[in-house]
């Protein structure tokens, strides 16, 4: 299973709290948050029925390492994160596996997207955020697609099959905190 409507962009942007709408919060919360609880209504029971299956939601890492400018996806990703391992609790005893994969940056149209309005946001050129990005990566780069495909693979396959409640990052050990070096100061 993948990020309800690709990705769609529902970043509350650099907003304080008290800038933020209840819309955009309800955004955030019924794509990212309600798409998968949807799904998961839908899928879970079959899976019960069959004894057997395997979700994996994918779930940005900002679920797990939170950023200011990220605020609203962030906590409907975290919200997400629980969501999977309560339901590979509830689920587990019926042979179905539930997991979350959170990968950090990867070159797609989609980062390229928030790229822009991160540079935006600090007010540099585009290949100005990237460097600082990069920076956040001890790897050195951003993730390509088909690095995320074989972690979701493996997840969704039999090879993981005692993999279950467990959030997988794949983010290059990305250390969040230094996007927000130096502004609140």
């Amino acid at each position: 299973m993948s990020e309800p409507a690709g990705g769609a962009q529902t970043q509350s942007g650099d907003e304080l709290l008290e800038e933020l709408t209840e819309e955009q919060w309800m955004s955030s919360l019924q794509l990212k948050f309600m798409g998968y609880v949807r799904c998961c209504t839908a899928i879970l029971p079959h899976m019960k029925e069959r004894g057997s299956g395997s979700v994996v939601l994918v779930v940005g890492n900002d679920g797990m390492k939170s950023s200011y400018w990220e605020l609203t996806a962030g906590v409907a990703n975290a919200a997400d994160c629980n969501f999977a391992a309560a339901m590979a609790e509830q689920y587990g005893r019926h042979g179905v596996r539930v997991n979350t994969f959170n990968p950090g940056p990867v070159n797609t149209d989609r980062w390229d997207g928030l790229e822009k309005r991160f540079a935006a946001d600090r007010d540099v050129s585009q290949d100005e955020a990237r460097r600082i990005v990069l920076r956040t990566l001890p790897l050195g780069r951003i993730c390509e697609p088909e690095e995320i495909a074989q972690v979701a693979t493996f997840l969704a396959s039999p090879c993981a099959s005692y993999v279950s409640g467990t959030h997988v990052l794949a983010d290059g050990a990305q250390m969040k905190g230094l996007l927000d070096a130096g502004l609140h100061g």
